[in-house]
């Protein structure tokens, strides 16, 4: 797996914070090449000299729940184990949980790798060195991670699908953990001022539109 609930927050702040510099080091900017960036990506660790004190929100990190998620984390697939076990015998373990697992992260950074290449922007941000895209056709599979592109550009927001037609699994999932009482304060684009430098793309897909349209 990637970590628990901390670690990937630390991993995804420590990689946005570099990719938010003037000078980004290939490792987090994914431009070192396919086969490299995925040697290093899911097999290398990359290690700051002097990496930016970075401390999650006493609300995330005393959080009971949060902290026994992270406690556990590698622990959480023996119950699946088990019962995949119990049903089919080591193949069902070895495609439910080892394959489900190497798939998953595979998917995570060939999505990463390519969302940070080129494609589609709908936003851009100026002065930085590091760019998000957009990679259509792949919301549904994704949760709408493939729109990393309007991530770059609305960092905070839990909405990634912002333009027309953009599918967002993982919009609708929260929203639907918001009427469960199980998620609040939701951030959309137009919940923080906008960041330095953004700056509309117009593209030949996608109808350019006022901002409010969009926020």
């Amino acid at each position: 797996g990637m970590a628990g609930p901390f670690g990937m927050i630390q991993i995804h702040d420590t990689r946005d914070w570099q990719q938010s510099q003037t000078e980004c080091a290939s490792f987090a900017a994914h431009d070192a090449g396919f086969w490299r960036d995925a040697l290093w990506q899911m097999h290398c660790r990359f290690q700051l000299d002097q990496p930016p004190e970075l401390r999650i929100e006493p609300r995330i990190s005393n959080d009971p729940f949060y902290k026994f998620l992270d406690r556990t984390w590698k622990a959480q697939q023996i119950p699946l184990a088990l019962i995949l076990l119990a049903l089919g015998g080591w193949g069902w373990v070895f495609w439910g949980v080892c394959v489900r697992i190497a798939a998953s992260l595979t998917g995570h950074w060939v999505m990463g790798h390519f969302a940070h290449q080129e494609g589609h922007q709908g936003w851009r941000i100026q002065g930085l060195p590091v760019q998000g895209y957009n990679v259509p056709g792949f919301g549904l599979l994704t949760f709408g991670e493939n729109w990393h592109g309007n991530h770059h550009a609305f960092p905070h927001s839990a909405k990634l699908g912002v333009e027309h037609g953009q599918t967002d699994p993982g919009y609708i999932f929260v929203k639907a953990l918001e009427a469960l009482g199980l998620a609040s304060h939701i951030q959309l684009p137009a919940s923080q001022p906008e960041r330095t430098g953004l700056t509309r793309v117009p593209s030949a897909k996608v109808p350019l539109r006022t901002k409010q349209q969009y926020l």
